[in-house]
């Protein structure tokens, strides 16, 4: 059996973006101040990335696990996490 690459498993699911609510929203004033960035490591997703210093980061491929607040050493302060609305969010289709 062929091992799949992480891009290519997470694109066996669908996400369905809710463009009008973020189920996700990072203090970055509090990332800035974090110097081991776990987040960037932890997720699974790889969501993620850290440019000039600053985190970035894209719900649109949540996989809705909240590694990323169980990580983060502001105790979770930093990632104000939530299940996205109804109708949106991720859609496990194989397995």
């Amino acid at each position: 059996m062929k091992r799949l690459s992480t891009e290519q498993l997470l694109g066996l699911d669908k996400f369905v973006v809710d463009d009008e609510e973020a189920h996700i929203e990072v203090d970055r004033q509090l990332c800035r101040d974090c110097s081991e960035k776990p987040c960037c490591v932890a997720c699974p997703a790889g969501l993620y990335t850290v440019k000039d210093a600053e985190i970035s980061f894209d719900y649109a491929g949540c996989l809705e696990c909240g590694t990323c607040r169980v990580v983060c050493p502001q105790s979770g302060s930093a990632i104000r996490w939530r299940y996205p609305r109804g109708g949106f969010g991720v859609q496990y289709r194989y397995g």
